[in-house]
């Protein structure tokens, strides 16, 4: 099995090949809403979620 650097470099390297295309994904009117209300739960108190690196420290930590 690879190391969890080159997994994580692995999922990045298939993420940037549907970005690349992401026009081509059209969103469904009930996943638009959820975006939607994510958004506004956000900008209601911005400070409720985690830093992308506190979250990442979270998931290495818990191998």
């Amino acid at each position: 099995m690879s190391s969890i650097p080159e997994r994580i470099q692995l999922v990045e390297d298939v993420w940037d090949t549907i970005a690349t295309e992401a026009e081509a994904i059209e969103l469904t009117e009930d996943e638009k809403k959820i975006i939607d209300e994510r958004l506004e739960a956000y900008h209601r108190n911005p400070d409720l979620g985690s830093p992308w690196e506190d979250v990442y420290k979270r998931i290495v930590n818990k191998r």
